[in-house]
């Protein structure tokens, strides 16, 4: 309940959550010390723990569950994302999430022909022992979810597990929650806003040994989703079009910019099939459960050394501790505390920035 309870606090993210852990040694520790770390963040603000518990039974009483990043249960290859998030609520059988996975995204508004295609690639992917990842959003997400039922889908939601967005695939997801998974980073209950589906994106790439692209705009969603997948070291697939036709904009440049171009389920399979993605599929493991910090108070003069080389721009806390001459382990730890009282954001990736908010 101590995990899940820090984790549901306002302003921590999961890199101020496995901070804070590394730093106090314990959840129970960390939420001790919330308090006094921050004027910002007061002792109010923490979830009580009537309402955490009710969320654990809630989901509990759906047949769900919640999964700690250290569970046995947690998806394998987003476990070693840094960092992962801190808890999933999931609805249906976590070990699917822990085979080999492959994410399909694209166009909500696609065409037949590209709907078509990602039907094709998902069901043929289906057969050959490989699970289908994707958000249940409208066009390409949810033709490969519905391709894939038999063989087993991921879909990953911006709200909680309770929340079936977009209405129309209420059918889609009673399916998937019988025959496959449903995941959430939100609580049972949460209703997701614009700002939540970056989080999704991330876990629909992070569970995933590579991604595949059909059909995406310009400036579609799905083309953060391949810059994302990037960034987490995962091989990038996209499926070309017509220079002519605007859903194909997207991708294309994707694949002058050197994604793997993919005609069929059987180019996947050799991507899949190739050594460097088998190098993929064994990640270091993590660090964030060791001690980086002692327990001693950090001297204002280095906090508001800290922040005063902080910008807008997202920058390396190797290179915020540079500047302001404190060690990257100390750094790490001030930046929590700025983040808990609204004066800094971190990011996964190691960047930090002033707040924008």
């Amino acid at each position: 309940m101590d995990w899940l309870q820090l984790a549901r606090t306002p302003r921590i993210g999961p890199v101020t959550f496995f901070q804070l852990l590394a730093r106090f040694g314990s959840a129970k520790a960390a939420l001790a010390a919330l308090p006094g770390l921050s004027s910002g963040l007061k002792k109010h603000t923490i979830p009580g723990r009537f309402e955490i518990e009710k969320e654990f039974e809630t989901t509990r009483a759906m047949g769900g569950a919640i999964l700690r990043a250290d569970d046995a249960d947690y998806p394998n290859l987003l476990g070693h994302l840094a960092p992962p998030p801190a808890v999933l609520s999931t609805l249906g059988t976590p070990a699917l999430a822990s085979r080999t996975c492959v994410a399909i995204v694209g166009a909500r508004e696609a065409s037949a022909a590209g709907r078509k295609l990602a039907r094709d690639i998902a069901r043929d992917l289906s057969e050959a022992g490989i699970v289908i990842v994707s958000g249940l959003a409208r066009g390409i997400d949810g033709e490969a979810h519905a391709a894939a039922l038999e063989g087993g889908t991921v879909a990953v939601l911006a709200g909680g597990i309770d929340h079936i967005y977009p209405p129309q695939h209420e059918r889609l997801y009673q399916l998937i929650a019988e025959n496959g998974l449903l995941i959430s980073e939100s609580a049972v209950g949460y209703r997701a806003t614009a700002r939540d589906f970056p989080r999704r994106n991330r876990i629909v790439t992070g569970i995933s040994g590579a991604v595949l692209l059909v059909e995406a705009a310009e400036r579609s969603g799905s083309l953060i989703s391949a810059r994302t997948a990037l960034e987490q070291n995962r091989d990038v697939m996209a499926v070309p079009g017509s220079p002519l036709d605007p859903r194909y904009a997207g991708t294309n440049r994707l694949l002058r910019d050197g994604a793997i171009l993919v005609r069929n389920a059987e180019d996947v399979l050799e991507v899949l099939n190739s050594p460097s993605h088998r190098e993929l599929n064994a990640p270091p493991p993590p660090d964030y459960f060791e001690e980086h910090d002692d327990h001693t108070d950090i001297p204002p003069a280095q906090i508001s050394r800290v922040e005063t080389v902080l910008s807008q721009t997202p920058v390396s806390i190797e290179e915020i501790a540079l500047t302001a001459q404190v060690g990257e382990h100390r750094c790490a730890a001030i930046l929590v505390e700025l983040e808990l009282s609204g004066r800094a954001t971190t990011y996964p990736g190691g960047l930090a920035s002033l707040s924008t908010s």
